[in-house]
């Protein structure tokens, strides 16, 4: 039997998502994502979706979502949430045991109007397999959303921590060790739309995700949906120099019509 990487930071990934900083992470991909998705029952595939937290909102709102990860660990937590929610969400997810490279034939080449890729290029270290699995599945007038870390942003956070030499080091760097304890790698949005055009591929879209809460405690908890907070990070998202410093980049891309 393969060894499950993911099964001993499974509950910190969960956990993630119950602080400020997963939610707003959340809500400014998803609000960004809705700009683009078609109406519902549209066919959408999130590679590494873990536990869900993307794909069950989707399937709430009446989408189709085949939830792609390659850990057991994940997608039994992905299917003990959809446990708690009502049969029709239920019904309207897919849960696929595959690593995203390999998705393709594990959905026997199955197309979707829209591919996610969420915060899953950042634990691969040649993202271009990865890349061409994500096209791959994209049906001709779909598109695919992808979100990375950003390489130009990494001296933000030890600035941010007052760790000077951190920042200075982080200036140059293309890699880092994150909260969970994982080497991560960062890219910057030209080289993944390079990626990108060598399949077709042109950016729609070139979001930023997080950045006013950076200097805040990693452990804070969730505010009001209705917070500014939210609204000020959902803004920043969308405008230059903001989105340039944001801690993440969310991109979408499109085959020419």
């Amino acid at each position: 039997m393969p060894v499950d990487a993911w099964a001993e930071t499974a509950q910190r990934f969960a956990d993630h998502y119950e602080t400020l900083v997963g939610q707003v992470r959340a809500h400014v991909i998803n609000a960004q994502l809705r700009r683009h998705l078609p109406p519902a029952p549209a066919a959408i595939v999130d590679i590494g979706g873990g536990a869900g937290h993307q794909s069950i909102p989707l399937a709430r709102d009446g989408y189709l979502v085949t939830l792609v990860d390659p850990s057991p660990e994940m997608l039994r937590r992905a299917r003990q949430g959809l446990a708690d929610e009502d049969p029709a969400t239920g019904s309207r997810v897919e849960l696929v045991e595959s690593d995203g490279e390999h998705a393709p034939e594990i959905l026997g080449r199955r197309r979707f109007e829209a591919v996610l890729c969420h915060g899953v290029l950042l634990y691969v270290e040649d993202p271009a397999p990865l890349i061409s699995a994500i096209t791959d599945l994209a049906a001709t007038d779909g598109f695919v959303s992808i979100m990375a870390k950003n390489q130009r942003s990494l001296a933000l956070r030890p600035a941010l921590n007052r760790d000077w030499h951190g920042a200075l080091a982080a200036f140059d760097a293309t890699h880092e060790l994150n909260e969970l304890g994982l080497m991560t790698r960062a890219d910057t949005p030209e080289a993944v739309a390079a990626e990108l055009g060598h399949h077709g591929f042109t950016t729609a879209d070139l979001y930023g995700v997080r950045l006013f809460t950076e200097a805040w405690g990693r452990d804070r908890a969730p505010v009001d949906p209705e917070s500014p907070v939210l609204a000020a990070e959902l803004e920043a998202s969308l405008r230059d120099p903001y989105r340039q410093l944001s801690r993440l980049f969310h991109l979408v891309a499109r085959r020419p019509r």
